[in-house]
């Protein structure tokens, strides 16, 4: 078992990890950065961002990761490139363990990330970023004069159709209910909308396309009363059903919301144990954006940055 120990240990390294770890670094805190299974969290698995300032031309989401990292590994950041399987915040150090280190840290900060919820099958994985996609936000731009479809029937889910009115010529919002779980009225603007279609009592059977002839050509439903199957075609579908915050790791060490979200001060990043932050989509249910959850990292580390230097008075 490997042991050492540093000031700052950040875990997590999507946008939030990654730019605490810059700016901790060029604080000379010396930090560490447990990269886990998937170094560069989600957007690794995202083709183009052009929502992320600076790039006026677009930057895919490895790319935009991989320069990132660079930008952290100049200032002397130590990756870990291992998944975390514990941690005792109960002292001061903190200490966290993979399966073969075992490093103590005086301040800690929790950039986990969370992943959205997939419907799981089989086409769906294979058209993901071929059409697929769990963010209107993120693309749907690129579903201009296009027709779409949202899979959900809460809020999230009408919030999403709505915002895609903007770009699409039709949206279709497919929900296995025959009326919409989200707030009366968030319900009643998309039904007015007369850009809006709902699917009632309706479930995706099957995803239509090809990844390598231009991604999804349409989507397959089943009704859930009937079983009688139609096919729609739409050129992207965006599956709100939900996000799973990744903070199993600290249940029962930090104060979290019904959904697993860590509790944060208002405005801050502190959680419920000194000493310790929170940043990114673990924290946030409701931007998850790559530059907010980069601003989120860098209030972090400089929170940790100022608390740190108050227990060394």
């Amino acid at each position: 078992m490997k042991k050492s120990h540093h000031r700052v240990a950040i875990i997590g390294s999507g946008p939030a990890g990654l730019t605490a770890a810059i700016y901790t670094s060029r604080a000379q805190l010396g930090p560490v950065l447990f990269e886990g299974l998937q170094p560069g969290g989600q957007l690794t698995t995202t083709t183009e961002v052009e929502n992320y300032p600076g790039f006026p031309e677009g930057i895919t989401g490895p790319d935009l990761m991989q320069k990132t990292r660079d930008q952290a590994a100049r200032f002397d950041t130590t990756m870990v490139t291992q998944e975390v399987e514990s941690v005792d915040l109960s002292k001061r150090p903190f200490t966290i363990r993979t399966y073969d280190h075992e490093i103590t840290a005086d301040a800690v900060i929790v950039s986990t990330g969370a992943e959205a919820s997939y419907l799981g099958l089989d086409s769906e994985n294979l058209l993901r970023n071929h059409g697929i996609s769990a963010c209107a936000t993120c693309d749907g731009f690129f579903y201009r004069d296009l027709e779409v479809a949202v899979i959900g029937g809460g809020d999230t889910a009408a919030e999403e159709a709505l915002f895609l009115t903007r770009f699409a010529t039709k949206v279709t919002l497919i929900h296995r209910r025959s009326e919409l779980r989200a707030s009366k009225i968030m319900a009643q603007r998309v039904l007015e909308h007369d850009k809006i279609e709902p699917a009632w009592d309706s479930v995706v059977d099957e995803y239509l396309g090809d990844p390598d002839a231009g991604g999804l050509t349409g989507i397959r439903l089943k009704n859930v009363k009937t079983g009688e199957l139609r096919e729609i075609q739409v050129s992207g579908a965006f599956v709100a059903i939900g996000h799973k915050p990744s903070t199993d790791l600290f249940r029962g060490l930090l104060d979290m919301d019904a959904k697993g979200y860590l509790k944060v001060e208002p405005g801050r990043t502190a959680t419920s144990i000194e000493g310790v932050y929170a940043c990114g989509d673990c924290a946030d249910h409701f931007y998850r954006q790559a530059i907010t959850a980069a601003g989120t990292g860098c209030m972090a580390a400089i929170e940790a940055e100022r608390w740190l230097a108050e227990q060394d008075k």
